[in-house]
Formats: C-alpha cells, structure tokens, sequence
C-alpha cells in the first residue's frame, strides 16, 4: 500500500513539474499571447469576486464532499480494488468515469441555466465573461457541491482499481483549468476530425462565458451535437483565432466584450 501511495505521489509531482516547465516556456517565449482567445482588458474587481467565491466553494465543497465520501468508505459504499490491472481495464474505467462525469455535468450545467436556478446560483460563475484559471473554482457554494458529488456518485456505482482513481482527480482539475483557461492550444484542423472534434477545446467553453448559452459539456461535445446546442459561432470563431495565430497577431478578441442580458 506505501508503495502505491508513493507511486501516486511521484505522478503528481511529475505532472506538476511538467505543468511548470511548460507555463515557464509558454510566457518566456510569447506562445501564450499569441493564444489569447479574448484580448480585452483584465478586470480586477472580477477577479476580486473569484477569489471570494473560490476561497468560500472550494472551502465548504472540500468539507461536504470530505465528509460524505468518508462516510460512503466507512459504510462500504465505496471500495477500490487493489494489486496491479490490465492496462486496457484501466483504460476501459477511466473512459467509463470520463463519459459519466461528461453526461452528469452537461445535464446538471443546463439545468443551471433554467430560471430561477440561473439567477440564483450559475450566475456567480458567470460573473467572468473573460475566463482565466481562476474562473475554474469561482462559483457558488450550491453549484460547487452538486459538481463535486459526481466522482463520489461514480465510485459508489462502479468499483474501479486504484491506479484509474489516481488518474481522475488529476482529470478533473486539469479540464476545469483548461477550459477556463482563456487560452487555445489545440491545432486548427482539432473541431474539423471526426476523433477529436467530440473533445472540447477551449474556445468551446469560452464561448459559454461568452453568450452565456451553448456548449454546455465539460469534457465533451457529444451531448451538445446530440441535442442541439453547440454554439453557431463556434467553427468561425475558432478559425479566427487560428487565423489570427497563423498572422501572429493576437490584438483582437474573435467577438465583440460580451453582455449579460
């Protein structure tokens, strides 16, 4: 078990060291600029409001979510299978909890944008028209709670190895982070191949925080083509900015600064 744990902890350290190379380059070198999906200016008071809500959710939802998967574990609810797995059962379970929390979020997300749920509570989240990482924690208390019992909801249904756990919670923090990251990274042909336009890029999400409706996945766009939803500026704002990329240019935004109706 020490050994596992320590594995674990090797791959975290590993995935943060490579996560910091990568941000240290990207700024020396002006890739991130040049990547900017929204060039307009960085609200301070905005930023304000996130670290509140981040600081409250991200404090109250670590209590709650603690506490209840601590129960579900004491009450067999949750277990783990141990020892070592097929790589391609480990692979089979991480698509399994990548397509549930996918499937739960977009339902759970569009719901949120239904009166009065949308006025009371998503509305905080979207106080950020401009999203950056910080925007990924900055939601209200209600909201953060009800998007952090998806894993727990996932390891009470399906019994997973241990080795597929330790690739999701990394999983989780590392979309919410890059969807709100404000920045697109991915190639331009990304939305137009049949294997990779169903993986969100993050103008996908952008344009969310952007007109406030549409492109509702988290992971995925699968249920948004399935029901309709998908954004209609999409493919002609992601060639824009590709476009701009391409020209080296970054100094205007895809669209006009958006505005909360």
């Amino acid at each position: 078990m020490e050994s596992g744990v320590s594995g674990q902890m090797w791959l975290y350290i590993w995935l943060a060291l490579f996560v910091l190379a990568g941000l240290v380059g990207g700024i020396v070198s002006g890739f991130f600029k040049a990547r900017k999906i929204q060039n307009r200016k960085f609200d301070w008071a905005i930023f304000r409001h996130e670290m509140f809500f981040a600081t409250l959710s991200l404090t109250l939802t670590t209590f709650v979510i603690g506490s209840l998967t601590a129960l579900l574990t004491q009450i067999g609810w949750i277990a783990f299978k141990t020892g070592p797995a097929p790589l391609w059962v480990v692979a089979l379970e991480y698509v399994g909890y990548f397509l549930f929390f996918d499937t739960c979020f977009y339902w759970a997300h569009r719901a949120m944008h239904v009166e009065p749920w949308y006025r009371w509570i998503h509305k905080t989240h979207h106080k950020s028209t401009m999203p950056h990482p910080m925007t990924s924690l900055s939601m209200h208390p209600f909201e953060s709670v009800i998007e952090g019992t998806f894993v727990p909801l996932f390891v009470t249904l399906f019994t997973i190895h241990e080795a597929t756990m330790a690739l999701v919670v990394p999983t989780a923090v590392a979309m919410g982070l890059y969807v709100h990251s404000g920045h697109e990274f991915l190639p331009r042909w990304w939305n137009r191949r049949w294997l990779t336009k169903w993986f969100i890029p993050a103008t996908f999400h952008d344009q969310h925080h952007h007109y406030f409706t549409g492109n509702y996945g988290g992971y995925t766009t699968i249920w948004d083509y399935v029901c309709g939803t998908v954004c209609n500026n999409y493919e002609r704002d992601f060639d824009r900015h590709h476009e701009r990329i391409t020209e080296g240019r970054a100094g205007r935004s895809v669209a006009e600064p958006a505005t909360e109706t």
